[in-house]
């Protein structure tokens, strides 16, 4: 089981929580503080990820981050989260292709439907779910959908499941947050225990597509988890 990105919060959660289950092994630029194989790799960079994802993976989950200024008009910014957020994902599909890894799970973003939700509560007047369309505030969010979209055409044309999870908020334990996003968390967080069965499931199911979003079962919480309850299996501990 390759976590690529996995150094962050997010990996770092899943790789503890299943060491026990899967081997796991992180892929990223730094190595965290946590006990799994790690290996030094370079996403954007595709012989170097074709080189080094370890060719009997069952599948690969795509944890892959930076932290966006949210400037539309930095150029640099614009080129640096296209290459990490829709280029290397496409990287990443074409890889497990070749390789012929079966599956890669996506961690998508709550922010692909952002337009649809103020504060940790939705806008439409009832949770927002899969089949809305996707309409973004920002490029992340755009990207984020692109993503998901291009691995939805590798799974048309190729022997490639790809499940994509809309992961609401998971901060860091430690990182400090201002009263209007402590106010948002109550209603998005993906609670630890809650994202790693929620990838767990996604590793394990048998369908060959899915899109779900990632959120703890809070009171009025934006987005409905449904179809990971039904097609999934998914309960949230919460």
């Amino acid at each position: 089981m390759v976590l690529l990105g996995g150094a962050g919060t997010v990996g770092v959660s899943l790789a503890k929580g299943f060491k026990d289950r899967y081997n796991v092994v992180i892929m990223d630029q730094k190595k965290p503080e946590v006990d799994v194989p790690f290996i030094a790799v370079n996403a954007c960079d595709f012989d170097d990820l074709v080189r080094k994802i370890p060719a009997d993976a069952d599948a690969v989950i795509n944890l892959l981050r930076l932290e966006p200024e949210k400037s539309l008009v930095d150029k640099v910014e614009m080129d640096q989260m296209t290459l990490l957020f829709f280029q290397a994902s496409y990287y990443l599909y074409l890889a497990a292709v070749q390789l012929g890894i079966p599956k890669v799970v996506f961690a998508s973003s709550n922010h692909v439907t952002d337009c649809f939700e103020e504060q940790g509560r939705s806008l439409l007047g009832r949770e927002i779910n899969v089949s809305d369309p996707a309409k973004s505030k920002s490029l992340y969010g755009v990207l984020k959908y692109a993503s998901e979209q291009v691995g939805q055409l590798f799974v048309a044309e190729h022997d490639l499941a790809v499940i994509s999870i809309r992961i609401g908020s998971m901060p860091a334990k430690e990182q400090k947050l201002n009263e209007g996003k402590r106010e948002r968390l109550f209603h998005t967080q993906l609670l630890e225990e809650d994202a790693v069965e929620l990838f767990r499931l996604a590793i394990e199911t048998t369908r060959s597509s899915g899109t779900y979003y990632g959120v703890s079962d809070h009171p009025d919480k934006p987005w409905s988890t449904l179809n990971a309850v039904y097609e999934l299996g998914f309960k949230s501990q919460s």
